[in-house]
């Protein structure tokens, strides 16, 4: 399985989003669709919310793909 470290420049990302910054879909709509088609996962579990909010910690899965989602320690609290 491929990994992939995503640093979190925010408190967080939507999922759509952080699919499409990835390069995991091709654009938002795509991303959308995989999330309501239910090929995504987030922590181990099924989720169909395109816009959840993922923070630093959590890991998303797709398709053979791990995002490991990362705290930027470059940038400034929040």
């Amino acid at each position: 399985m491929n990994t992939i470290d995503f640093l979190l420049r925010g408190e967080y990302i939507t999922l759509d989003a952080l699919l499409k910054a990835t390069g995991l879909a091709g654009s938002g709509g795509a991303a959308k669709a995989m999330v309501a088609d239910g090929r995504v996962q987030v922590d181990g579990r099924d989720e169909l919310r395109k816009t959840c909010k993922i923070r630093a910690g959590q890991v998303v899965a797709v398709t053979g793909t791990r995002v490991r989602v990362m705290a930027d320690p470059d940038a400034p609290p929040p």
